[in-house]
C-alpha cells in the first residue's frame, strides 16, 4: 500500500479554490425502497454550540418525536456518552419510551468506551475511522498499513463488545477510494459478516466538497462514493449513511444525491447546526424526503415551534431567509409579486405551506409594495377568502396606499407593521374587521 500521502493536488491545490474535474464516470441511479434520517444533533451539533442542558436536550429530543409522527422517517439520534450529564440526558431521552427517534452513541476508539455504550444498553455505537491521507499522515501521523491495522482492530473490538459498529469514514471526499476506503470497507464487511452483524458506514464528506454531478471524478463524486461502496465493498443501502457539511452551499443537494444512488440514510442536525457552515438540515431533508416519497405521516407543524425554541430557549439566530423556518421564507414585499399572489396564491407559493408547514403566505408593506400589495396583506391577514376577499381596485385599499406614502414622503424607512397596518384598515375598510 501507498505510503506517501496522495494529497489529489489536481483537486485540491490549496492556494486555489478546489477544482471540479469529470472523468465521465456514470452510476445508475438507485434509490432504496427505505430511506430514512438519522439525527447528529446531539453529537456534532452541539459541539458547535453552547453545552445543551438535559432539559433542552430532552425537548428537541420529544421535538424530532413529534415531527416524525410515527413515521421512522427520523430514524435514530446519536449522542456523546462522556460524561454524567450526557449519560443522564440519555437516559431522559429512553425514559420517554420512544420508537423514534432510536438512540446511537459516539465513541472514541477505546475498550473503556465500549464498555460504556454496553453498560448503558446502547445497540449502535458510531466510531471515528478518518481515511483521507489528510487525516491518516498529518492529524494522526500514521501511514496508510497503520491506520488499515488500527481501523480492524477497533471494529474487532467493537465486534467482541456486542455492540453494532458504525464506521464513520472521515474526510471520505479527500480520500482515495479505490487505495484505501474500498479495501477498508471491504475488509470490514468481510469481519462484519463473520460476526453475524450488518456493520455500517457513515460516509462523512467533512469539508463539504463532495459533487452531485454524475460523472464527476473521485473523491468527490457522491454517486461514485455511494454506488462503489454497494458493487465493490459489498455493502447493502441500509448499511450505508451519507453525513454532509454545507461548506459549498451543497449538503441538501449532496444528501439528496447520496440517496438516489442507494444510500439509505441521511445524518443531520436540527435547523442545519454544526461546525463551520453547518451540517445537512433535519428541515431540508424531510422536504426533500416528501418529494422523493410522496405524503407520509411526518408533521413538519412542529418546525415553527421548534425554530422559536432554538430562537428564545436557546438564544440561537435564525437567518430569516432559512429555507421553510425563517421569518421570510414565503413572505413577500414586491408589488408585483403581491399581484400574482393577490390573483392566485400558487403564482408565487410552490406548495401550500399553511397545510403542510402551518405557515401562511406572509405579506410585508412597504414603500414598494403598491396597492397589489396592501389587499393581499389584508386577504392574507384576516384568512379573506371568495367573495370576501378585498381587490387592488378598491376605495379603501386606495385609501390605506395613500397614507401608506404619506409616511414614507416623510422619512420612514422601515416596513409597515400589522398592528399599524390594522389600524388604517379599521379607518379605511371597516367591513374587513367585521368579517374577521
Amino acid at each position: 500500500m501507498n505510503q506517501q500521502p496522495n494529497l489529489y493536488r489536481e483537486f485540491f491545490p490549496y492556494d486555489e479554490v478546489p477544482k471540479i474535474v469529470f472523468d465521465d464516470s456514470y452510476y445508475k441511479r438507485n434509490l432504496p425502497e427505505d430511506i430514512w434520517i438519522t439525527d447528529t444533533t446531539f453529537r456534532d451539533g452541539q459541539q458547535s454550540m453552547s453545552t445543551f442542558t438535559k432539559k433542552q436536550i430532552v425537548t428537541l429530543f420529544d421535538y424530532m418525536h413529534k415531527i416524525d409522527n410515527g413515521a421512522g422517517v427520523i430514524r435514530q439520534t446519536e449522542f456523546f456518552l462522556y460524561n454524567p450529564h450526557d449519560r443522564h440526558a440519555v437516559e431522559a431521552c429512553r425514559d420517554r419510551g420512544y420508537d423514534f427517534p432510536q438512540i446511537t452513541s459516539w465513541i472514541r476508539a477505546t475498550k473503556n468506551d465500549f464498555e460504556l455504550v454496553k453498560s448503558m444498553e446502547i445497540s449502535e455505537t458510531g466510531i471515528l475511522m478518518s481515511c483521507s491521507d489528510y487525516h491518516i499522515f498529518h492529524k494522526m501521523g500514521w501511514d496508510r498499513d497503520t491506520a488499515m491495522k488500527n481501523y480492524l482492530e477497533i471494529l474487532e473490538a467493537a465486534l467482541a463488545s456486542g455492540v453494532k459498529p458504525r464506521c464513520h469514514f472521515e474526510d471520505i471526499t479527500r480520500a482515495d477510494i479505490h487505495g484505501f476506503v474500498l479495501p477498508l470497507a471491504k475488509k470490514i464487511n468481510e469481519l462484519g459478516n463473520q460476526a453475524g452483524v450488518k456493520v455500517k458506514i457513515r460516509s462523512c464528506d467533512t469539508l463539504g466538497l463532495g459533487l452531485p454531478y454524475n460523472g464527476a471524478a473521485l473523491p468527490r463524486s457522491v454517486p461514485g462514493i455511494i454506488s462503489l461502496l454497494q458493487s465493490e465493498a459489498g455493502f447493502a443501502s441500509d448499511q450505508l449513511e451519507w453525513h454532509g457539511h454545507n461548506d459549498y452551499h451543497a449538503a441538501v443537494t449532496n444528501s439528496t444525491t447520496a440517496w438516489l444512488y442507494g444510500c439509505a440514510a441521511i445524518s443531520t442536525t436540527l435547523l442545519g447546526i454544526g461546525e463551520r457552515t453547518g451540517n445537512t438540515p433535519l428541515d431540508g431533508m424531510l422536504v426533500e424526503y416528501m418529494q422523493l416519497k410522496g405524503p407520509s405521516t411526518l408533521n413538519l407543524h412542529y418546525l415553527s415551534e421548534l425554530a422559536d425554541y432554538f430562537e428564545k430557549e436557546m438564544h440561537y439566530t435564525i437567518s430569516v431567509k432559512h429555507p421553510y423556518i425563517g421569518i421570510d421564507f414565503n413572505s413577500t414585499k414586491a408589488g408585483i409579486h403581491a399581484d400574482g399572489i393577490l390573483k392566485n396564491e400558487e403564482v408565487y407559493n410552490s406548495f401550500n405551506t399553511e397545510k403542510i408547514l402551518n405557515r401562511p403566505i406572509l405579506i410585508q408593506v412597504n414603500e414598494y409594495s403598491g396597492v397589489a400589495g396592501v389587499a393581499a396583506w389584508i386577504n392574507c391577514y384576516f384568512k379573506l377568502k371568495g367573495d370576501d376577499k378585498v381587490k387592488k381596485t378598491d376605495e379603501g385599499v386606495r385609501k390605506i396606499k395613500d397614507a401608506i406614502d404619506v409616511q414614507y414622503k416623510s422619512g420612514r424607512a422601515s416596513g409597515m407593521t400589522n398592528e399599524e397596518l390594522r389600524a388604517l384598515v379599521v379607518d379605511f375598510l371597516p367591513q374587513v374587521c367585521d368579517i374577521d
